[in-house]
């Protein structure tokens, strides 16, 4: 079992004067770091900080190896087969868009069809979207059923001979619905289509391996799993990487230049034009260390109980009303109290140090399909308690007797 009070003690977020009450459960958007996670950044400018790739010096040695050994720490945490199918991104809505761009333009066709699921964040279905218009394809939808779960039998009435991709999360981030990938993945690839996992709010909270479920394509962010900020990966099988075409230009992604055409370099660089975010991957293997320190198994657990707890305490409360899967779900609660506005509700709760997130979550086909305009949502990470379940119901029995005379 996770000891909260110790991993607490690793963030310094949490120890300044103005945070020490905070509870804070918007992990879901972004979660905070912990000081290995710093300190590996910090190193890594005061003591190897140069241009990768590029220096036949000593300095920039080290920081060619600093940069190629966390995308092997990538490739080992989820389960890649070699570094070279790992290219670094800004986040998971680049490694979205590469794959549109990179993959799509060449292979997605007029007549052509993508299957994206309702459940999509917004960084999964809005380059298909465009993809669809400018390659005059159809977007067909995977629907939630009523109880925010998504059904592999439907997919096959939505596969044809002429199905290009299916684009699913693992885990939404507005509901969190936990999607069982491996039976959609199989019945995708049985038609010939091939699948882009959005893993944003699954590899932060459990361990996840791409060979095992077979997937082609897997995103996520470095700054929802204690990394940081402006790095984020694509996972791809090598296949598909050296049948894509990069979409951005310049530094060290080409082999030879001429003056009316250029080669490009070996995957996975020929993908990562200009001088890269080093420490950004440096600070995401530090917090793949760090989450593998603590096991992922745990972590799972701690979330699992932790969303429990939450449902548990908060069904119970009077015009409350939870959204998605009951009672399993990824570590996303997602409701509304009464009549009060999530913004409302948020602000009100900040008032009380609790930080919860509100609005439609990058997530407006979701909102759309149940009829809401915005819900108010917590999310839990390792660094949250059972206090903190505790400090939420709190708030809202709180907010529900301030807001009375207006509901």
């Amino acid at each position: 079992m996770i000891e909260v009070s110790k991993i607490r003690a690793d963030f310094p977020l949490f120890a300044q004067p103005e945070n020490r009450d905070l509870v804070y459960l918007d992990s879901a958007a972004t979660t905070h770091r912990p000081r290995q996670v710093l300190e590996a950044i910090d190193e890594f400018y005061r003591r190897d900080n140069a241009n990768p790739h590029r220096g036949a010096y000593r300095l920039a040695e080290r920081a060619t190896t600093a940069y190629e050994s966390a995308r092997s720490r990538v490739a080992a945490f989820i389960g890649a087969g070699r570094s070279e199918e790992v290219v670094f991104t800004r986040n998971a809505t680049e490694a979205v868009n590469l794959v549109a761009w990179g993959w799509a333009e060449r292979h997605v066709r007029e007549g052509d069809e993508i299957i994206v699921t309702e459940l999509e964040h917004h960084s999964n279905l809005v380059p298909w979207q465009m993809v669809a218009q400018r390659r005059g394809a159809k977007l067909r939808f995977l629907e939630f059923d009523q109880a925010g779960n998504l059904d592999p039998v439907q997919l096959e009435g939505l596969l044809s001979e002429r199905s290009r991709l299916l684009a699913i999360t693992q885990v939404s981030n507005a509901l969190g619905t936990i999607n069982p990938l491996r039976p959609f993945i199989d019945k995708a690839h049985a038609a010939g289509a091939l699948v882009l996992v959005d893993g944003a709010q699954s590899v932060p909270h459990t361990a996840v391996d791409v060979r095992a479920l077979d997937a082609d394509f897997l995103v996520f962010s470095g700054h929802k799993m204690l990394g940081p900020l402006g790095i984020g990966v694509l996972y791809a099988k090598i296949e598909h990487l050296e049948a894509m075409e990069p979409f951005l230009f310049g530094g060290d992604m080409i082999s030879s230049v001429g003056y009316h055409s250029s080669e490009w370099n070996d995957v996975p660089w020929k993908f990562e034009a200009g001088t890269q975010n080093v420490a950004g991957a440096v600070g995401l293997a530090a917090a793949m260390d760090y989450l593998d320190g603590i096991g992922m198994e745990a972590v799972a657990e701690h979330d699992r109980r932790l969303t429990r707890l939450a449902v548990e305490k908060l069904a119970p409360i009077d015009q409350l009303h939870l959204y998605g899967p009951m009672p399993e779900r990824g570590p996303v609660v997602s409701f509304n109290l009464a009549t009060i506005h999530p913004h409302d509700l948020a602000t009100f709760l900040d008032q009380k140090g609790i930080a919860i997130r509100s609005g439609h979550h990058c997530a407006q086909v979701v909102m759309r399909k149940l009829g809401l305009a915005a819900t108010a949502r917590a999310s839990f990470y390792l660094y949250n308690d059972e206090q903190d379940v505790e400090r939420l119901v709190t708030g809202l029995l709180q907010a529900k007797d301030y807001f009375k005379k207006w509901l």
